[in-house]
């Protein structure tokens, strides 16, 4: 594999600095930024290939990446490209940027599918180690090398140009959000879009063409649950940290694969309409007063995924019915109360969540995708 690849010149690799709030080691602790602008659609290409069986892909910001081989072992930066992994029937990642932030218990909806992250190591250990680079050893760096300049002080053009030279190139975009202001001057890719880079990559486009027809079904099957608008309920997306939650770091839904459920359920964003000023761009927490001022009819904490539905209940949803402000809340009084959903998410994970989203919010109870389906691809059954 050519130990190489491009990092387009202008503010997209310029270090921008330190980002609050942003670079904890447990889910619970810190929320992220998140989107602010609208997707643009994007032009996928396929791989060009020559007789020596080297291959290049093109993606934003690195433009045209060459690979001598396809690559085996591989690092991802989040769970979004991870799922995109597992959804093309390969190995896992060698690691994330945070492991306990990539929630593979999702995959335990589907039969046939099981992922152990258990050993996935973390890139990000109170700063990112380059040597963790060289000794993980992976065949290709799946993390828009964007995300490593700005994150945190400590890396520079010069490290990610050793770390392409010296172990694999860099490939990839930072999808799930367009909150960073580094993150405007470059292209975005939708979840499929940036799916099919992936597969073009691990030169399994035949799987991601399964993928996309069935995702084509499941959309039509979503829109057909989604209510007239006026019947849709309002809903609050907030994080919240730990068991027994006192203020909330707010989200409007908008662009990035973060919020894709909730916008292909075009549910009725509560904030939308306040003063309320979205995390991203103010770092904002409110607190039960002004909850209890918007009153959603349902509310969405993000940051609890790794509890079970039954642990949130127990836990989170028993102190806001024990509070004596909380409880006056509409969505708390009524049993609105629900995990929001993760920062990541890919073309399986999508399904699960979106499913599942559909019931919190709008009562579904069938079965919004094929399971099966599902199986057979990743398995290469198709």
């Amino acid at each position: 594999m050519r130990r190489r690849t491009f990092i387009k010149s202008g503010g997209a690799a310029t270090v921008a600095g330190l980002l609050a709030g942003c670079t904890s080691g447990s889910e619970t602790e810190d929320p992220t930024s998140e989107p602010t602008t609208t997707e643009s659609s994007a032009t996928t290409e396929e791989p060009t290939t020559s007789e020596d069986s080297s291959y290049s892909v093109s993606i934003e910001p690195m433009g045209e990446v060459s690979f001598d081989s396809v690559p085996e072992t591989w690092v991802a930066n989040n769970g979004s490209w991870a799922d995109m992994g597992v959804a093309l029937g390969r190995e896992p990642p060698e690691a994330v940027w945070l492991a306990r932030r990539y929630h593979t218990q999702y995959y335990d909806e589907i039969d046939d599918i099981s992922v152990d992250a258990g050993d996935m190591t973390s890139l990000y250990q109170g700063g990112v180690d380059k040597e963790l680079f060289y000794s993980l050893d992976a065949d290709v760096h799946v993390i828009d090398p964007n995300f490593l300049l700005n994150r945190f002080s400590g890396w520079s053009e010069g490290d990610v140009e050793e770390i392409s030279d010296s172990v694999a190139p860099f490939f990839g975009n930072s999808i799930f959000s367009r909150g960073y202001g580094w993150h405007e001057d470059y292209q975005y890719y939708s979840l499929y879009e940036a799916f099919e880079k992936l597969a073009q990559v691990f030169q399994r486009t035949e799987r991601y063409e399964a993928f996309e027809s069935l995702h084509e079904d499941f959309q039509s099957r979503v829109s057909d649950v989604v209510p007239a608008e006026g019947e849709r309920p309002s809903v609050a997306i907030m994080w919240a940290a730990g068991d027994e939650p006192t203020s909330f770091s707010p989200y409007l839904i908008s662009e990035g694969t973060s919020f894709k459920q909730w916008r292909d359920l075009q549910v009725n964003d509560a904030l939308a309409e306040t003063d309320v000023r979205d995390f991203h761009a103010s770092r904002a927490e409110v607190d039960f007063e002004t909850l209890l001022e918007i009153d959603p009819d349902v509310l969405l904490l993000r940051g609890q995924e790794a509890k079970t539905a039954e642990q949130f209940q127990n836990t989170v949803v028993s102190f806001l019915e024990d509070d004596t402000t909380a409880s006056d809340l509409t969505a708390v009084q009524n049993g609105d109360v629900y995990r929001g959903g993760p920062l990541y998410q890919g073309p399986i994970t999508n399904l699960v969540l979106t499913e599942r989203a559909a019931r919190q919010v709008y009562g579904v109870e069938e079965e919004l995708f094929d399971r099966d389906r599902v199986a057979n691809i990743v398995n290469g059954d198709f």
